[in-house]
């Protein structure tokens, strides 16, 4: 985590007496990973040791960061997960936290091969954790309905991102529906029906194309008027597409889908301009 040797930090220890680890009945040291972490981001910020080691001492252990998140995962420490996350919404908005702590801390976990088990924990704590919140959120308070087919498998990331994406539209005020992209497009009709979605979000990279096309098709031949959009790369880049692309981060994805939502509702009021190009899928 430092790039430093083993010896490197004992010397650390015997001259600053930071960082200062506990022991283990055989003798090994165990260093506290909030020390470690705030010693490595100051001294990532001085490029000098003692002055970082001055810095971290007077931060302590920092706020809680996808890192440490990632370590009580990686420990299946549950409580501990729970606690940092509650330490993390005393100083972070719910959607800071889930997009600065909660999905790049479960990201961490999949960078490692070796630790399949764990990942897998993490996702599914994850996935709990925003569902939860989910049943939390206000209720809708905008007229606006997003549709969001998710064509993501259990444990992909994209499916995590998609489960973040719904939660931050809905503490935005807007009604969503997430159905997965598997769903014949010939039993969407009662979906459309009760949300009358304005908008139509694709999420997740597992769908062909051809079987969102059909869905696409589908949901434009009860709703015309429907712009669609890609959030998180679940079209390919082509050049042949017109769907506006929202990124992968929940928060601007948000955003750019709130400016195109409240451009839509200007111009269907007549403040806007009639003739404002509309988006389409080409396949």
């Amino acid at each position: 985590m430092l790039g430093v040797s083993p010896n490197t930090l004992r010397s650390w220890e015997r001259r600053f007496g930071y960082p200062s680890p506990g022991r283990t009945q055989g003798g090994h040291r165990q260093y506290e990973l909030g020390e470690i972490e705030a010693l490595r981001q100051a001294f990532e910020e001085t490029h000098n040791v003692s002055s970082a080691i001055s810095l971290a001492r007077e931060r302590g252990s920092g706020p809680p960061s996808s890192s440490r998140l990632g370590a009580a995962l990686s420990r299946f420490d549950e409580e501990k997960a729970n606690l940092l996350l509650e330490e993390s919404l005393a100083l972070r908005s719910v959607e800071r936290t889930v997009e600065e702590v909660l999905l790049p801390g479960v990201a961490e976990l999949l960078e490692d091969a070796a630790a399949a088990a764990e990942y897998e924990f993490a996702w599914r704590y994850a996935t709990g954790w925003l569902s939860a919140l989910r049943r939390l959120s206000p209720p809708a308070t905008r007229p606006e309905g997003v549709l969001i087919f998710d064509a993501s498998a259990p444990c992909d990331l994209d499916g995590l991102q998609v489960q973040a994406f719904d939660l931050v539209l809905r503490r935005s005020g807007l009604r969503t529906l997430v159905l997965t992209s598997s769903i014949e497009p010939a039993r969407v009709g009662r979906a459309l029906r009760a949300l009358r979605p304005s908008a139509l979000v694709l999420g997740g990279r597992r769908a062909q194309l051809e079987a969102i096309g059909r869905l696409v098709y589908a949901v434009r031949s009860a709703q015309s008027e429907i712009e669609v959009f890609d959030f998180g790369g679940a079209l390919p880049d082509t050049g042949a597409s017109t769907v506006r692309r929202l990124g992968s981060a929940p928060l601007a994805a948000r955003d750019a889908l709130l400016e195109r939502v409240a451009a839509r509702r200007a111009i269907e009021q007549g403040d806007g301009e009639r003739d404002a190009p509309r988006a389409v899928l080409s396949i």
